[in-house]
């Protein structure tokens, strides 16, 4: 009880003491069938939100600091690594509601660290994940886990694995170049991958429904941060009909391409973006 409430005091103390800032990190781009893959890695895509331990406390990507109970966190390693806060797949909602929360609590520990790399300027990427590994081999954690790497034999392979996973009700597939070293910012070396694509919106306004959904929510209008407006129609439940999602609030939507207007093809509705400042 003592060593917990000790965790929880130094939690405090650090988070008055030292100011969040986004740590400097590598993101992905999205892959293009252009590209060989071939003798790359790819790993499932996993729904959560990402998380960055830097050897003493939690972060989001965009600095955030994240308070975990020290069961989660106690056997994780003295130096950064990078990984997915997952609680399953499905599950995005609600691992967003147990990692807002400013202060520890049990919700936690339904949660894993997928750890997905980390980051150093001088190794590449084996070399990096295989350190992840040879501490949790070490110090096995019953809340993290280093993700499998799968070797890719050419997009064949790459495109069975991606509806092996989408059937199972993942999102998608990240691949990467073995020898690619860590950069920061968007990285041709690191590409996700998914049968469609996903952006965010703001809503606009509400179009009324005809026919079945007369009375309650037909479609959103929607604003990309460029202006353009379009409507999303598809993708909502009978819940989000009768209370969408208010005016002002950023949505997340999946599209397959654009028309030339720049406005999304078939967009469909995902979700409240209730991460978007994490």
């Amino acid at each position: 009880m003592m060593r917990k409430f000790t965790y929880w005091l130094l939690c405090c103390l650090f988070s008055c003491v030292l100011p969040a800032q986004a740590a400097e990190l590598m993101l992905p781009q999205v892959y293009s069938s252009e590209i060989d893959i071939s003798g790359w890695l790819m790993s499932e895509k996993y729904d959560g939100v990402r998380g960055y331990w830097d050897g003493h406390q939690l972060f989001s990507k965009n600095g955030k600091q994240f308070h975990p109970p020290l069961e989660f966190v106690q056997d994780l390693p003295p130096f950064p690594i990078e990984g997915e806060l997952w609680g399953g797949r499905g599950t995005f909602e609600q691992t967003v509601s147990t990692v807002n929360k400013q202060y520890p609590h049990p919700g936690w520990l339904q949660l894993k660290f997928a750890i997905f790399d980390v980051p150093h300027p001088s190794h590449n990427f084996l070399d990096r994940i295989e350190k992840a590994r040879q501490w949790f081999a070490q110090h096995p954690s019953g809340y993290a886990f280093v993700i499998s790497q799968i070797p890719i034999t050419d997009q064949v392979d790459m495109e069975r694995e991606l509806l092996r996973i989408e059937q199972l009700g993942g999102e998608g597939l990240i691949v990467r170049k073995p020898d690619g070293l860590y950069k920061t910012g968007r990285s041709t070396e690191i590409l996700k991958v998914k049968n469609y694509q996903d952006a965010e919106a703001t809503v606009v306004a509400y179009l009324p429904g005809k026919g079945k959904n007369e009375g309650r929510l037909g479609a959103l209008l929607v604003e990309l941060d460029d202006g353009t407006k379009f409507r999303i129609g598809s993708g909502f439940s009978d819940a989000d009909r009768e209370s969408p999602p208010p005016v002002g609030t950023v949505i997340t939507f999946k599209f397959y391409g654009r028309y030339d207007s720049g406005i999304p093809k078939f967009p469909s509705y995902l979700r409240i973006r209730k991460d978007v400042e994490l």
